[in-house]
């Protein structure tokens, strides 16, 4: 390992003291090719989680964890590569809007995402709801896929970032998770293996976010903007509110519901479209297909108006082995709960709280999240139709739709949701949704 023994890296590390790049790479390596044992690795993410990782540290993790397995490259593909990710949270299905869009614009999108981790729901599950589309594909069929619908999202594959995968595996069981320097180093080196011309960070906070704390969360999006920027990837992030649900629906088949609807313009809920939408204006004007955010959000507008961004949905469908017809045929495809059922206001009023972090447990209580890696998932289940902060509820709006697979269950979930809620008299006042922006000017 270089000039450095693996217990000198982390006795170096644990010290406070700066470890040189090419140390990382030597340690990396080995936690790649499992010459560093479980042991030490943990060893080092506990040294980091305390000590922490100074900028060209980060930086030089994370491209030795990227370059630890296969770097993936487009050039068959004459269009900018872009990307979004998520911190994660509940009813965001933003990315399942996004994609096509940026599509419809003239990006091509290999996205790669992940399934439910605690209470947040995983876009990869939601995918699972369509039928015969594959989340799981080689390399070969996600690069046709790319090519062919310029937009394909799928789960990370053995190959990308394998350092990453064992390192995380480790972390989550040695309580070094919420470490910034990690989670940085985890997320881009999974996107720089993927050929990324630039990348959009939508980080999460508030009652539904892992990044609760707003500073916690800017201090996250600098962290990810800069080091991304220092590895060669040009990034800008949005720091964006999870104090309610995002959108209407939360849980897997209603969400894809809720994609297609947003997609032709059936329902568009404002919350929703608003964080999608400045998303893609930030990856248009870095992928060099805007002059500017508001000739992206013109161009957006059209993508959606036009139909563009819904058929861009079902092609990608399509070349990963889902229906072509998704979209006309979605009532028949898409699984549906055997009870569904209003969940009554108990009170008249405005909607002034919600515990958002309780309504995703309910939709794993119902079945449709895992309490285990080795869990089956009923995509059916979950809520539509949720309230959202400031609307006005009582006899004629409940509070959601619960579709649940019994009554037992739906009478459960309808408790859950209803103790998340706080009604008052008057309507809180309006609250944005997008909380801060970090951009390379």
């Amino acid at each position: 390992m270089s000039d450095f023994l693996p217990q000198e890296l982390i006795r170096q590390k644990r010290d406070g003291k700066p470890l040189p790049r090419a140390a990382i790479e030597s340690f990396v390596a080995g936690i790649a090719d499992g010459s560093i044992s479980e042991g030490q690795a943990a060893a080092f993410a506990m040294a980091v989680f305390f000590q922490g990782l100074e900028a060209e540290e980060t930086v030089a993790l994370t491209s030795a964890m990227a370059h630890s397995g296969r770097m993936l490259s487009w050039p068959a593909i004459d269009r900018p590569i872009l990307d979004k990710h998520s911190t994660g949270g509940v009813g965001d299905k933003v990315s399942l809007i996004l994609g096509p869009i940026l599509a419809a614009c003239g990006a091509a999108v290999p996205m790669i995402s992940g399934r439910g981790l605690g209470h947040t729901g995983g876009t990869l599950d939601k995918l699972d709801s369509i039928p015969g589309y594959n989340t799981a594909p080689d390399i070969e069929t996600f690069q046709k896929a790319v090519k062919e619908a310029h937009c394909a999202i799928i789960g990370q594959t053995s190959d990308l970032a394998p350092a990453d995968r064992r390192l995380y595996g480790i972390r989550d069981v040695t309580a070094t998770v919420e470490s910034i320097p990690l989670i940085t180093a985890s997320i881009l080196s999974k996107k720089l293996a993927a050929g990324l011309d630039g990348l959009v960070m939508d980080v999460k906070t508030g009652n539904g976010a892992f990044m609760a704390n707003t500073e916690d969360a800017c201090q996250l999006a600098n962290s990810i903007a800069s080091v991304a920027r220092g590895a060669g990837l040009s990034t800008n992030a949005l720091v964006t509110d999870m104090n309610q649900v995002l959108g209407r629906s939360a849980g897997n088949a209603l969400e894809v519901r809720e994609t297609l609807d947003a997609l032709t313009g059936t329902a568009r809920d404002p919350r929703l479209m608003t964080v999608t939408c400045e998303l893609s204006a930030e990856l248009l004007v870095l992928g060099d297909l805007a002059a500017d955010l508001e000739s992206a959000k013109t161009a957006i507008d059209a993508a959606l108006e036009s139909g563009a961004a819904a058929e861009a949905f079902e092609r990608m469908s399509a070349a990963l082995g889902g229906p072509s017809d998704l979209i006309a045929k979605a009532d028949s495809t898409l699984p549906a709960a055997d009870v569904i059922r209003a969940v009554p206001a108990p009170a008249e009023g405005f909607i002034s709280t919600v515990d958002t972090r309780a309504v995703g447990l309910a939709v794993i209580t119902l079945g449709g999240g895992r309490t285990r890696a080795d869990q089956t998932i009923d995509h059916s289940v979950g809520f539509s139709e949720i309230v959202s902060i400031g609307e006005a509820v009582g006899k004629e709006r409940p509070l959601a739709i619960v579709h649940a697979r019994n009554e037992a269950e739906a009478e459960r979930a309808a408790t859950a949701i209803t103790s998340a809620i706080t009604i008052s008299h008057e309507a809180p006042p309006d609250a944005p949704v997008i909380l801060t922006r970090i951009a390379q000017e």
